[in-house]
């Protein structure tokens, strides 16, 4: 059986158009992802994940990006609306435990419709710099904290049937610049970066999937984003330990150079197992396509590894948890 594409593609909008549906069992992509564009309630959203499935012939992994927060996809009226993160840490009187409320619920509401990866936890430091864009979807400055806040997010998804992934590695705290529009660059020392930024990613290294950063690593590659870069690449391997399947950030992001295609075809030269394109734009994809190869024989085994952790629910009372947050989260 031939591998699929090494890729993840979007969705132009709430149904899947007959001319989508023909490309992507044509692509077969490994697996999509889903915006705010292509939800409307979860009756249309249960059929569009069904449809997706249905037009590559397999379970293929639907992803999202449902942090709470500024970065969530499902909001009301039919789904919960999270505070920031860190805003929730901050306030919660039991950080942790809020924590994996707040996270099982999400899963809960992903798992009814068809979704089965979050991309999500995030285990990037709060820095005195870090930008606004990034700054409040985090979960502290401090180590320990960080690594049992992306621990119990982690566990709290597997739990609710839905895939965790990792990001953004190898670190992306330290950003001056909204990696949407511009490329940031980070003059840390090797030393300062093996000590703090990839510290959580390391003690993380056990999560099956994981999302590179866009950002210039000056001490190991002054010239290339870490999704683009081999040596950053060798980073993530060997000194962070991360062998989980690595997809990159979105690859239309501006802080990338060069067209999509060949955006895709650097990242999976650096070792990058899948490229993620997030837009929906049909000729983009249909470009990307064509220039990258299938998935490798060991892209394929990490993904039958993270695969291998989908499973159904467990039971869990969701109105006693939603009144546990917000009493968690109610100052007494």
């Amino acid at each position: 059986m031939t591998a699929p594409c090494a890729a993840i593609f979007g969705v132009g909008g709430e149904v899947l158009r007959p001319d989508e549906r023909d490309f992507y069992r044509a692509a077969n992509p490994w697996g999509f992802i889903l915006f705010a564009r292509n939800v409307n309630d979860p009756k249309q959203l249960l059929q569009l994940t069904t449809d997706l499935r249905e037009a590559v012939g397999r379970r293929a992994p639907i992803l999202i990006d449902q942090e709470g927060g500024r970065v969530q996809r499902l909001g009301p009226p039919y789904w919960r609306r999270f505070l920031p993160a860190l805003d929730q840490m901050q306030r919660a009187r039991q950080p942790m435990r809020a924590q994996w409320i707040r996270n099982r619920l999400i899963a809960h509401e992903l798992n009814a419709v068809g979704v089965d990866v979050n991309c999500a936890p995030l285990a990037d430091l709060v820095e005195d710099q870090s930008h606004r864009v990034l700054r409040n979807r985090l979960y502290g400055s401090d180590i320990l904290t960080v690594v049992d806040a992306a621990r119990t997010a982690a566990g709290a998804f597997l739990e609710g049937g839905v895939l965790p992934v990792l990001k953004h590695i190898p670190g992306y705290g330290r950003a001056r610049v909204d990696g949407h529009l511009h490329l940031p660059r980070v003059t840390a020392s090797r030393e300062s970066l093996m000590a703090r930024d990839f510290a959580p990613f390391h003690a993380l290294r056990d999560i099956k999937m994981g999302m590179t950063a866009h950002i210039v690593m000056e001490a190991i590659d002054p010239d290339l984003p870490a999704t683009v870069s081999p040596d950053v690449i060798d980073v993530i391997r060997r000194d962070i330990g991360f062998d989980g399947l690595l997809m990159t950030d979105d690859i239309s992001m501006e802080a990338l150079s060069g067209t999509v295609a060949e955006r895709s075809e650097a990242a999976l030269a650096a070792g990058c197992d899948l490229t993620l394109h997030s837009n929906g734009n049909m000729g983009e994809m249909e470009s990307i396509a064509s220039a990258i190869r299938p998935m490798t024989a060991k892209a394929v085994r990490r993904a039958e590894a993270a695969l291998l952790e989908r499973r159904a629910p467990t039971d869990i009372d969701i109105p006693a948890l939603d009144a546990e947050l917000e009493a968690l989260l109610t100052a007494g």
